[in-house]
């Protein structure tokens, strides 16, 4: 992986094997979202006391914060097995058809970025999650015949990073709705620890606190970074990850003090050397820094609105205050498109606006 992909939340199947060993397996080892945690304990114990599935389950946030873990968290906990699919993958009703019809009783289907199923096969979900029957439709025209066709108690384990997508019938059928957030700077330093001891890493705990403060927030992004920071510390130190060894090696992978890594430094570069500050649109900003403009909206912008670093505008993207100052330049005299947030999380020592 590049180092402009680094602090991405998104993981290619390659990254998704090497998340396996640091996953945790049960509700109790996972780390954060104690709300949501709760909540599973709570319809997990009550559906296992009853001798039924438990309530259909929706998983919403951001990616990489944990949802597949979730799910198959939910399996182990049940002690059934699990089959995992994605909405993109199931283009026919007949594809998803065929899955249910090959679950146990009391599996679960887990669907990854559900709100991208074709519509012949959402609608086919939604008999098989009330009545757990699907009916298949075989042949054409006047001549065709439904054959409907039962389907074993199962649960129903949906993710998706963009829940206002879902359709209401769809979202109606699930009895369990949860959405996570994103993880404090004391959680993610957890989350490294336990991550450090499967992997055989020595830490200490100011690097931890250094690698968890440029994780945007993100147990993914945190797992990544440790990785790359081992890969520093057993070639060029002694192999123990400290504040100095991950400051040395983050400067390496280009992944500065609040997780920004090229692209994004990129983006407030152009906002605010070549369109002083902006507003700009985004296609404009897109080809300033020689990207697509569905990359620089979907990868870059999230973390940069909610670092207060560039908000969005009807009239286009614009650099706050707060930008201009990590970027070491001075803010120009005037009123601002907006209004900088404030941020004192992640510019404590920077002065106070003029």
């Amino acid at each position: 992986m590049s180092g402009d992909g680094l602090v991405s939340a998104y993981a290619d199947d390659a990254e998704r094997d090497a998340e396996v060993s640091v996953r945790p397996k049960r509700l109790d080892e996972f780390i954060a979202q104690h709300r949501v945690r709760d909540q599973l304990d709570l319809l997990l114990q009550g559906a296992m006391r009853r001798g039924a599935p438990p309530d259909h389950i929706l998983l919403s946030g951001p990616p990489g914060l944990g949802k597949t873990t979730l799910a198959n968290i939910v399996a182990a906990e049940l002690g059934s097995g699990i089959r995992v699919t994605s909405g993109p993958v199931i283009e026919r009703s007949g594809d998803l058809a065929a899955i249910l019809t090959s679950l146990a009783e009391g599996d679960v289907l887990f669907i990854d970025e559900i709100h991208r199923i074709a519509k012949p096969a959402e609608e086919l979900l939604y008999s098989a999650m009330e009545d757990f029957r699907v009916d298949v439709i075989v042949g054409k025209g006047p001549g065709a015949t439904a054959i409907p066709l039962d389907v074993e108690p199962f649960t129903l384990v949906g993710a998706t990073t963009r829940s206002g997508l879902l359709t209401g019938p769809m979202r109606d059928r699930f009895g369990f709705v949860a959405h996570l957030d994103f993880y404090s700077p004391a959680d993610l330093e957890a989350l490294l620890h336990r991550s450090a001891r499967i992997l055989g890493v020595p830490i200490t705990p100011e690097g931890a606190v250094e690698v968890a403060g440029r994780s945007r927030g993100t147990p993914r992004i945190a797992n990544r970074l440790l990785r790359r920071v081992r890969d520093y510390a057993e070639v060029r130190a002694d192999g123990v990850v400290t504040l100095e060894t991950a400051r040395a090696a983050l400067t390496v992978y280009d992944v500065d003090a609040l997780g920004l890594d090229r692209l994004d430094r990129a983006v407030l570069t152009a906002l605010v050397d070549s369109f002083r500050g902006g507003p700009v649109g985004l296609s404009t900003l897109a080809v300033a820094v020689g990207e697509q403009p569905d990359t620089v909206e979907e990868v870059c912008e999230p973390f940069l609105v909610r670092a207060g670093l560039l908000a969005r505008t009807p009239r286009g993207r614009v650099a706050t205050e707060a930008a201009w100052r990590h970027l070491g330049r001075t803010p120009p005299n005037g009123t601002f498109g907006v209004e900088a947030p404030a941020v004192p999380d992640l510019f404590s020592n920077a002065p106070d606006p003029p």
